[in-house]
């Protein structure tokens, strides 16, 4: 068998890349054509951009563009600016693999579960409000929950774990040599930051800036449970599953669906192409 797919052309790796090409067409392109062609059918026929136009010419819905954004940039840059210094600290301790087993906890507990949790401990009766109120140091609960900032806080607790494990990889992947340098011939550690580790850490910062800022972009559970879906956090996703479960027209999702990655895509589109003109190098200076 393997010589007469060795007489076809076919080698051992080809063999191992099959596959993987199988399960990426089955898994992402397939659904993505599907989603795409079925956009341009609306559901009560007529025009093949009828979706599209719809989406734009009612403000409920292409003001949810503008709500996602809202709530996935500041959530994107406040990980990103998290998550630097505290790489930049913990590549220097002895043992910082506890530090990150317990930043992966978020993770594995996944959005539901973090947003179940952050009911019981930001609500109006929860903890944190009631240890506020023995205290006397608030004369009525913080209103955490079912708006804008519960929605904040709860991409913020599970995007900060992922955006520091990303960014962790790439400060412990530049050269302490070249730090160490600097310090020898006098540059203070701000100016050795600016120019020695900021410069290499910038194209590794760009991919996880765009890496993390899709994962927020996406939000649906979290601005369900603990937003206002029918308002400040109503969300892109939300309006596609109103579409898909509620309206029943697969079609008018789908669009919705694919408007969505294209806001994605352009954005990250644009952040990549400001990185060129910033900086273009190696992601880091490499070790040995």
């Amino acid at each position: 068998m393997k010589g007469a797919l060795a007489r076809k052309g076919f080698d051992g790796v080809t063999l191992l890349l099959l596959p993987a090409v199988f399960f990426v067409i089955a898994l992402f392109i397939y659904p993505f054509l599907y989603g795409l062609f079925l956009s341009f059918a609306p559901k009560d026929g007529g025009w093949w951009l009828g979706n599209y136009a719809k989406f734009f010419s009612d403000p409920f819905l292409y003001d949810t563009i503008g709500k996602t954004l809202l709530v996935a940039v500041p959530v994107t840059i406040m990980n990103l600016a998290c998550s630097v210094p505290v790489a930049l600290r913990v590549r220097l301790m002895l043992k910082p693999k506890l530090l990150t087993t317990i930043l992966v906890i978020p993770i594995t507990l996944g959005t539901v579960l973090v947003a179940e949790g952050m009911l019981n401990y930001f609500g109006p009766r929860g903890w944190l409000n009631r240890f506020l109120m023995e205290f006397h140091l608030v004369s009525e609960p913080l209103h955490l929950i079912h708006n804008y900032w519960g929605v904040f806080l709860s991409l913020v607790i599970t995007g900060f774990p992922f955006t520091f494990l990303l960014t962790l990889s790439y400060v412990t992947g530049i050269d302490p040599a070249l730090e160490q340098a600097g310090a020898m011939l006098g540059a203070r550690g701000w100016d050795r930051f600016r120019h020695i580790l900021m410069p290499l850490l910038l194209p590794g910062l760009m991919i996880t800036f765009c890496l993390s800022f899709v994962q927020a972009f996406s939000v649906f559970p979290s601005a369900v449970l603990l937003g206002a879906p029918a308002g400040i956090t109503r969300v892109i996703s939300v309006a596609a599953y109103t579409a898909a479960f509620e309206e029943y027209d697969y079609s008018m999702a789908s669009a919705i669906a694919m408007i969505m990655a294209a806001v994605q895509v352009g954005i990250v589109a644009l952040l990549l192409g400001l990185q060129s003109l910033f900086y273009s190098g190696p992601a880091g200076g490499g070790k040995g």
